[in-house]
C-alpha cells in the first residue's frame, strides 16, 4: 500500500469523506435522530417515573438543558477551529494532550458502540412484539433485529446524504406523533392542567440522582454534529448552530412532552400508571383518546425512531474508526473510503461486525431465559445503554476541560466566558451527573440489590480509557511520527481553513486509502 502526504496539490481530489455535503438542517436531524425522541417519550418517561417515583421528570430536562448549553459554549468554540470526524477525540487531544486524546477515543468508541448495539435489543423486542400481535406469529426478537442490521449496514456504506434523507423523514414523523399525543393530553387532562412536575420541590427530593441519571441518557447523540464536521458545507458555523439548536429543541420538547404525559394521566397517577403499563402507557392513551389506527401508527413510528437512532450511531462509530485509522492510531486499513460514495466503508463494516457479534451472543444467551420476550430489553438494551451514558457524560467532562486547555495560550478572540467560565461550570455540572450515574447504576439496570453488574458495566465504560493511555504512550515511544499527528487528521485538506495557533503535522500523517 502506497502512502503520500495529506498535503496534496490543489488540483487533486480531496481524500476521505465527502466535502461540503451537509447543512445545518441535516446536522440537526442526525443529532436529534440519535436521541430518538419518540423512544424517549414512549419508553424513557415511564421508566423514569416508575423507577424513581419522582414527578419532577419534566423539570429535569430543563436543568440538564442548561448544563448542556454551558457545555455547548466551549464545544461550539472548538468546532470553529478543529475539523475532525473524531470530534471528542480530536478536541481532547488538542486541548489536554495526545495520550489523553487516544484514551478519549477508546472511551468514545466503546460508548457509541454500546448505545448502537443496545438499541438493537429494544428494536428487536418492539418490532417482533408488534408483528406478532398483529399476525399471531412468533417471530423472535433477533430476527427483526437482523433485518434492521442489514438495512443499517447497507445505508452505512452509501452516501451520507442518503442516510440524512431517511432520517429526516423519520424524525419529522416522530415529532408529529408526539405532538398529537401532547395535544390530546391537554384536551383530556383528567386532573386539569397544573404546574406539578415543573416545580423545584418536585425534582429536588431523595430520588433526584436517579432522575437526572435517567434523563441525561435521553440527550445522548446531541453532540454528534461535530462528527460530521469534515462533511459540512460551512464547518466554522454549522456545527455550533446545529448543536445549539439540538440542545434547545431536545430540552424544550422533552420537558414539555414529559409534562404533557403527566397531564394526560394525572400527576397523582403518573407513577402508578408508569409502573403498571411501562412503554404501553403512551400508546394506550392514544388508542383510547385518538383512535386505534393512530395508536398503531404511533407504534410503527416508535420502531422507525429506534431505526433512526441505530443509523445515526452507526454513522458516528464508522467516522470515529475512520478518523483514528487515518492517523494510524488504529490499523490504517480501517481508514478505507469508497471513492464514489465517500463513505467510511471499513469503519462501517467494522461497526456492523461488532453489532452482529453482540446480537448473536444475546440471541444465544436468551434462548429459554426466564425473562421471556423481555430478555433483550432487560439485558442488551438496559445494560449497554446505561454503560454508554456513563462513558459519554465522562467524555463531556473531559471535553469541557479541553476547551480551557486549547484556548489557554491563544484565545482566538473568544471571551473569558466562552473559553473558561462556561466550560468549567459545564465540567462541574456534568461531573456531578457522572457521579450520580455511577452511584445509581444498580437502579438504572434494574437490580433489586447489590449486583456484580453495577461494577462490571461501569468498568466496561471507563477502563478502555486506561488502555488508551497505554496505547498513546506506546505510540509516543515507538511511533513518534504517528503520535505527532494525533488529533490533526482532518486538517490541511484542499479548500479547508487552517486553524491558527495549532500547527498540523501534515508530512507525518499517512494518506487515506481510497478506491
Amino acid at each position: 500500500m502506497s502512502h503520500q502526504t495529506i498535503n496534496t496539490p490543489a488540483s487533486a481530489d480531496p481524500p476521505g469523506l465527502s466535502r461540503r455535503t451537509l447543512g445545518v438542517p441535516a446536522l440537526v436531524f442526525m443529532t436529534i435522530a440519535a436521541s430518538a425522541p419518540l423512544t424517549v417519550v414512549a419508553g424513557g418517561y415511564p421508566s423514569n417515573f416508575a423507577v424513581n417515583g419522582v414527578i419532577g421528570v419534566p423539570l429535569s430536562f430543563i436543568v440538564l438543558g442548561v448544563a448542556l448549553t454551558l457545555f455547548t459554549v466551549g464545544y461550539a468554540a472548538m468546532s470553529t477551529k478543529i475539523r475532525n470526524a473524531g470530534a471528542f477525540y480530536a478536541y481532547i487531544a488538542q486541548g489536554l494532550g495526545k495520550r489523553t486524546g487516544v484514551a478519549a477515543s477508546f472511551l468514545a468508541l466503546t460508548a457509541y458502540n454500546c448505545i448502537q448495539v443496545a438499541v438493537y435489543g429494544l428494536f428487536g423486542f418492539a418490532s417482533a412484539a408488534f408483528i406478532n400481535a398483529k399476525t399471531g406469529s412468533e417471530i423472535p426478537w433477533w430476527a427483526t433485529a437482523a433485518v434492521a442490521f442489514v438495512v443499517v449496514g447497507w445505508l452505512g456504506v452509501n452516501k451520507v446524504d442518503l442516510s440524512v434523507r431517511v432520517v429526516a423523514v423519520m424524525v419529522g414523523l416522530e415529532f408529529l406523533a408526539v405532538i398529537i399525543f401532547d395535544v390530546a393530553a391537554f384536551v383530556v387532562q383528567p386532573e386539569g392542567v397544573a404546574t406539578a412536575g415543573l416545580l423545584p420541590g418536585d425534582l429536588f427530593t431523595a430520588g433526584v440522582g436517579g432522575v437526572l441519571a435517567f434523563s441525561i441518557a435521553s440527550f445522548m447523540g446531541f453532540e454528534s454534529a461535530a462528527i460530521y464536521s469534515e462533511e459540512t458545507k460551512n464547518p466554522t458555523r454549522s456545527i455550533a448552530r446545529a448543536t445549539y439548536i439540538s440542545v434547545a429543541v431536545i430540552a424544550a420538547f422533552y420537558a414539555f412532552s414529559a409534562w404533557a404525559m403527566m397531564i394526560a394521566t394525572g400527576p397523582s397517577q403518573i407513577v402508578a400508571a408508569s409502573q403498571e403499563m411501562g412503554p404501553e402507557l403512551m400508546f394506550a392513551f392514544i388508542g383510547q383518546n385518538v383512535g386505534t389506527i393512530m395508536a398503531d401508527i404511533a407504534q410503527v413510528l416508535f420502531l422507525t425512531s429506534l431505526f433512526a437512532a441505530l443509523l445515526a450511531f452507526h454513522n458516528a462509530v464508522a467516522r470515529y474508526i475512520f478518523s483514528l485509522a487515518r492517523e494510524s492510531v488504529l490499523p490504517q486499513r480501517l481508514a478505507y473510503v469508497n471513492g464514489r460514495t465517500h463513505a467510511p466503508v471499513a469503519g462501517s463494516l467494522t461497526q456492523s461486525a461488532i453489532a452482529l457479534i453482540a446480537i448473536v451472543i444475546f440471541a444465544v444467551a436468551g434462548t429459554g431465559s426466564e425473562l421471556g420476550p423481555l430478555f433483550p430489553v432487560l439485558t442488551l438494551f438496559t445494560w449497554l445503554s446505561n454503560t454508554a451514558a456513563l462513558g459519554l457524560v465522562f467524555l463531556m467532562v473531559l471535553v469541557s476541560l479541553s476547551v480551557w486547555g486549547y484556548f489557554r495560550t491563544n484565545h482566538h478572540g473568544h471571551s473569558t466566558w466562552t473559553r473558561l467560565v462556561a466550560p468549567l461550570l459545564s465540567a462541574l455540572a456534568l461531573g456531578l451527573v457522572c457521579v450520580l450515574i455511577f452511584v445509581n447504576f444498580d437502579v438504572l439496570i434494574g437490580s433489586s440489590g447489590s449486583s456484580p453488574l453495577s461494577w462490571i458495566l461501569p468498568a466496561i465504560a471507563l477502563l478502555p480509557g486506561a488502555a488508551g493511555l497505554w496505547w498513546g504512550h506506546h505510540l509516543k515511544s515507538k511511533k513518534p511520527a504517528v503520535y505527532d499527528g494525533i488529533g490533526h487528521g482532518g486538517e490541511g485538506d484542499p479548500g479547508d481553513e487552517q486553524p491558527s495557533g495549532h500547527e498540523t503535522r501534515q508530512s507525518e500523517v499517512p494518506q487515506v486509502r481510497q478506491r
